[in-house]
C-alpha cells in the first residue's frame, strides 16, 4: 500500500521592491539654520498582505514604515515607505500561513525598508537614521493574545481596534550636526 504523498513546505522570495515612498520636510530650509535641533523620532510599522494566486502560492506582503521626526511642535521630516515583496508560500497549513505572512515575510523586507528610510532621510539633509530591529514574532504573538482576549470579552466591553500597527520610539533621536563656517 502506497503512503499518501506529502507536499513539502516551500517559502521563496520572488521579488522585493519599493512600492511607494514619500518624504516631506515642511520646515526646510529654516530647520537647517536652527541651533541644536534634536528631533524626537517616532516609528510606526504596519503589515499588509494579499493573495496574488492561491493555487500557485503567490502572496504580496507590504511593510509600511512611517517615521516622524518632531522638534518641539514642528515636524522636521515625515517619511512613509512601503517596502513590498512577492512571496511563494506552499505546503503549509492554513494555521501556519499567517505566521509566514506576518513574521517571515516582514523579516525579509525589514532590511530593505530600513535602508530606504535611511537613504531618504540623508538625501533630505538630515543625519543618518538607523531604525532599530523589530521582533515580528513577538508582535504576532501579542496580536494573537489581543484577538483571544477580544473573543473572550463581551462585545459591549471591547476596546481599541485590530490594526497591525506597531509604534516604537527611537532611544537615540537623530541629532543635527553642528558645522562651522
Amino acid at each position: 500500500m502506497a503512503e499518501p504523498e506529502q507536499t513539502q513546505a516551500k517559502f521563496g522570495i520572488r521579488k522585493i521592491y519599493l512600492k511607494d515612498i514619500s518624504f516631506e520636510s515642511p520646515q526646510a530650509p529654516q530647520i537647517f539654520v536652527q541651533p541644536d535641533v534634536t528631533p524626537k523620532i517616532d516609528v510606526q510599522i504596519r503589515i499588509g498582505h494579499s493573495v496574488l494566486n492561491k493555487e500557485s502560492g503567490f502572496y504580496e506582503v507590504v511593510l509600511t514604515m512611517t517615521v516622524t521626526a518632531e522638534s518641539g511642535d514642528q515636524t522636521a521630516f515625515l517619511i512613509e515607505a512601503q517596502q513590498a515583496g512577492v512571496f511563494e508560500i506552499m505546503g503549509i497549513s492554513d494555521q501556519e500561513l499567517p505566521l509566514a505572512l506576518e513574521v517571515a515575510c516582514p523579516n525579509a523586507l525589514l532590511p530593505f525598508a530600513r535602508e530606504a528610510v535611511s537613504d531618504f532621510v540623508a538625501k533630505g539633509g538630515f543625519p543618518q537614521l538607523l531604525i532599530n530591529p523589530v521582533n515580528f514574532e513577538a508582535l504576532y504573538l501579542q496580536k494573537q493574545r489581543q484577538i483571544e482576549e477580544q473573543a473572550s470579552t463581551p462585545p459591549d466591553q471591547t476596546e481599541g481596534n485590530n490594526d497591525d500597527e506597531v509604534k516604537t520610539k527611537d532611544p537615540k533621536p537623530a541629532k543635527k550636526k553642528k558645522t562651522r563656517a
